[in-house]
């Protein structure tokens, strides 16, 4: 059997300067959804090259479904001071909660800043610190890689912000257990949905591909329910285009559903509920099962649909 090498490709061999090609390359939306998988946030671009008084981050994004701000700076050289001190700049000018810095390689003090700034701050700030990498195979295209280096603890940030809240500590902590294990739980099964970062709350956010909607799986624990929704923040429209198909899809995804216009009000939304209590963790892995199970088979029915409205 022949096997070929795999060699490290140097990032200036790929892009000789920064802004002019690495920025517009990774501002595209292919690019920055591998970023978004390696991180687990949905990255949505607003602009390159965006003004902060006299400076200009590299990318201004947004966090799908959820609009936080994220900066990203790019660096294809090792960290540096300079590059550090505009971060948090361009972070505090566009109020950013999620901060991205891109270099080819991390210098030792500069992981330690990182990991001090994501240790010191709420949840409202996150920072990460990613080296890119590009591998080749022989003669092959080139193979992007990210890796990250440094990166918020939320557990950390969950207790920090449940110190200032008792009543909500146990909650939250156990709401961020719940979630980190459900995406564990999707990923080594191999699933075709798109897990993103977990956080401390009630919810956790899916994009299935279809614009201005996404998944919402909701965790109840005042009802002790569990909740697999279809939600449209703004666009009552495409709810309208659904709603047409309605008895068809209630029938493929053999479920009891609920349709919620919500008159008077921007969101609408389509969902099954079912009993659960997720104080009792014996029973995490069924309630794993079930949201999966319906966020597969959701994702399915509805851009199957989807495609009809088009």
């Amino acid at each position: 059997m022949k096997l070929a090498k795999l060699k490290k490709v140097d990032l200036r061999e790929v892009w000789q300067h920064e802004a002019l090609q690495f920025t517009k390359w990774l501002a595209k939306e292919e690019n920055l959804s591998l970023l978004s998988d390696e991180i687990g946030i949905e990255i949505s671009l607003i602009q390159t090259e965006a003004n902060v008084g006299k400076f200009n981050v590299d990318i201004l994004a947004e966090e799908e479904n959820r609009g936080r701000k994220i900066v990203i700076e790019n660096q294809l050289e090792s960290t540096d001071h300079d590059h550090l001190g505009k971060l948090i700049t361009y972070a505090s000018g566009f109020d950013a909660g999620i901060i991205v810095w891109i270099v080819k390689d991390v210098r030792d003090e500069h992981k330690q800043a990182v990991d001090w700034l994501n240790e010191h701050s709420d949840e409202h700030a996150n920072f990460f610190a990613i080296e890119m990498e590009v591998w080749q195979i022989g003669d092959s295209p080139y193979a992007p890689k990210f890796n990250v280096i440094s990166q918020p603890n939320d557990w950390a940030k969950a207790i920090k912000k449940g110190s200032t809240d008792s009543t909500l500590s146990d909650i939250k902590l156990m709401q961020l257990d719940f979630w980190t294990d459900f995406r564990k739980f999707g990923q080594e099964r191999k699933s075709i949905l798109s897990f993103r970062k977990t956080h401390p709350q009630h919810w956790y956010d899916i994009s299935i591909g279809i614009p201005k909607s996404h998944l919402s799986l909701v965790v109840d624990t005042r009802n002790n329910q569990m909740r697999c929704e279809y939600y449209i923040p703004d666009d009552k429209e495409l709810y309208k285009g659904f709603e047409e198909f309605k008895d068809e899809i209630n029938a493929e995804l053999q479920c009891e559903m609920e349709w919620m216009y919500l008159e008077g009000k921007k969101a609408s939304r389509m969902r099954t509920v079912t009993d659960a209590d997720i104080s009792n963790s014996d029973a995490w892995e069924q309630y794993f099962s079930w949201l999966l199970s319906k966020s597969i088979d959701f994702q399915k029915v509805f851009t199957k649909y989807y495609k009809n409205l088009e």
